[in-house]
């Protein structure tokens, strides 16, 4: 071999290196710092359960068509079908094996608002850590301790069942750095109490961009189409538009909105459907202001036809 080629070659697998180490370095994992999770204090348990309720979280970590308080046992093992295959709901009932009650404070929120999971690895945004990134560190703490007051399953759920690549857990890394932020999705007047009470929720823990907004080809939202409306994720019809421009709620008042949030009747008298009941159901739970809340900011959202 030549010099020259010698020195191409050389050149090549520098190039290779530099390259593969910045892609690792621009992709990798960032949990926060501990200090993050320092002096938070003793969780306010009440809260918790508020966040709880907003988060949704018995709607796919419960057992299927759980009723009363068998909702409160997380046992996981829902399968969600997407394109990119299918995950499998984990346990976070507090029991030490099956579930996380081995987790610290940090590993949970890091899980909740980094998408990085105990080991240090990314967690697939089937969880919607891109929603959760927006929540506050004491509502954090304040979920963590109500969490752990539940009962314990022993359910192990089973592994994700993705096809190459998705199944490749570094590339989630590229996703992130395309698609993760914890920066507000609309422009709204936050100087309305109201209506930033209800973009935390409504763009935090309630997570309703996460179904209601259309998605790309690589699973991030499309720009500038926040809560326009998008195709059902269980495989039949959409779910709608709930801007001031869509044809469902556009009409509707902030009360007619909180009321189909309180009692889930719509001034028609007609009832939540589909995966709607349950989130309905959950809504119910918080505080009548909360629900206004999240009325005002339905109103206030930028309009899409």
């Amino acid at each position: 071999m030549g010099t020259r080629v010698r020195k191409l070659v050389s050149a090549v697998v520098l190039f290779g290196v530099v390259a593969g180490a910045a892609a690792w370095f621009l992709t990798k994992p960032e949990p926060w710092p501990a200090s993050h999770w320092d002096r938070l204090g003793e969780p306010d348990i009440a809260n918790g359960e508020q966040v709880f309720w907003a988060g949704g979280c018995t709607s796919c970590h419960a057992a299927p068509k759980s009723e009363g308080d068998a909702k409160l046992v997380l046992t996981g093992g829902l399968p969600l079908k997407s394109p990119f295959g299918t995950f499998h709901v984990p346990n976070i009932s507090p029991d030490e094996t099956a579930g996380i009650g081995g987790w610290t404070l940090a590993d949970f929120g890091n899980a909740m608002t980094r998408g990085v999971g105990r080991e240090g690895e990314h967690l697939y945004p089937s969880f919607p850590y891109g929603s959760y990134a927006r929540l506050t560190p004491k509502d954090i703490n304040d979920l963590w301790g109500f969490l752990k007051t539940l009962p314990k399953s022993a359910n192990v759920a089973p592994p994700h069942d993705l096809p190459f690549p998705f199944n490749i857990r570094l590339s989630l890394g590229g996703w992130k750095l395309l698609f993760f932020t914890d920066k507000p999705r609309v422009t709204v007047d936050t100087s309305n109490p109201k209506i930033a009470r209800g973009q935390y929720l409504v763009e935090g823990p309630g997570h309703c961009g996460e179904c209601h907004t259309p998605r790309n080809a690589l699973g991030g939202f499309e720009a500038g189409e926040w809560l326009a409306g998008a195709p059902n994720p269980e495989g039949e019809g959409r779910i709608p538009n709930i801007t001031p421009g869509s044809k469902s709620i556009g009409g509707w008042s902030e009360g007619d909105i909180a009321n189909y949030l309180e009692t889930g009747f719509t001034p028609d008298f007609d009832s939540a459907g589909g995966s709607m009941v349950e989130v309905q159901q959950n809504i119910a739970k918080l505080p009548a202001s909360d629900r206004e809340a999240i009325a005002a900011y339905l109103k206030a959202v930028p309009a899409k036809e």
